[in-house]
């Protein structure tokens, strides 16, 4: 008989998100399941780790199907270190995160507490995958996700990653039959144009919302943003070594060592 893989899964909306509810009905298909997420939304949190104070656990039963699923305190990285280290027993052979209420496409990858725990079990060497829908809504429609996550999945399974690389999948917003296929894409070049809504409060006291204006500053057909654009789930390889390999001769160049 062969074993079933084991999978380790997290997100950063709150273990209790229809996201990451969806995402574990789909894994326990492929393999055996331990949950390990934030107990409230830890959206934009990106690689935070709790350092400064204490972190708990709690053992939750809301799929009646799982004996290890967890609440944890901490934001999704602290999930995984938690998972890794202290509740598993080997090593999982796979990590998803997700799904997440929102786009974690372009930019928006360095930010994402989704992409992050994917990220910090790839550190770990587990093969990873991040998945989000571009759709906001609390209550968004994850059902046409499904076959693609796990065929995705499966797939990881199957080959492997490439050292030091994880997935970042997104999906569009749009129904099962609308949805073209799949497209391996590069990041797009965007940024966010942001101000802070300044506001007053009955004291006086001035305070702040940070909002702003997502812009795609990239017209090329081979991106993430295009893809979505065009009704296609994108795919982008994500590395976490961060050396930009291509300016390190010019920084050779450079009298750093000189004294004078």
């Amino acid at each position: 008989m062969t074993k079933k893989p084991l999978i380790l899964i997290t997100n950063d909306d709150g273990i209790s998100a229809p996201g990451i509810r969806a995402l574990i009905d789909v894994m326990k298909q492929i393999g055996d399941v331990v949950v390990v997420a934030p107990d409230s939304p830890q959206s934009a949190t990106g690689h935070a780790i709790t350092i400064n104070s204490t972190l708990s656990i709690n053992n939750v039963h809301m799929d009646p199907d799982l004996d290890q699923e967890y609440s944890c305190s901490g934001t999704p990285v602290d999930s995984v270190k938690f998972a890794v280290h202290e509740i598993l027993k080997r090593k999982p052979d796979l990590c998803v995160s997700g799904i997440n209420h929102g786009s974690n496409s372009s930019i928006n990858v360095i930010y994402s507490g989704t992409m992050s725990a994917a990220v910090e079990a790839g550190v770990e060497g587990i093969p990873a995958i991040g998945f989000s829908l571009c759709d906001y809504d609390w209550n968004a429609d994850f059902e046409p996700t499904k076959p693609f996550i796990k065929k995705i999945a499966l797939e990881v399974l199957k080959n492997g990653l490439p050292e030091g690389i994880v997935l970042n999948v997104n999906f569009p917003k749009l129904k099962k039959e609308a949805i073209k296929g799949i497209k391996v894409c590069r990041q797009a070049k965007a940024i966010w144009e942001e101000r802070f809504d300044k506001r007053t409060n009955p004291q006086g006291k001035n305070y702040y919302w940070l909002t702003g204006e997502f812009v795609n500053l990239d017209n090329g057909e081979d991106t993430d943003e295009w893809a979505l654009a065009h009704d296609y789930i994108s795919i982008v390889p994500v590395q976490f070594d961060l050396t930009g390999y291509h300016a390190i001769q010019q920084l050779n160049n450079w009298n750093l060592n000189d004294s004078n």
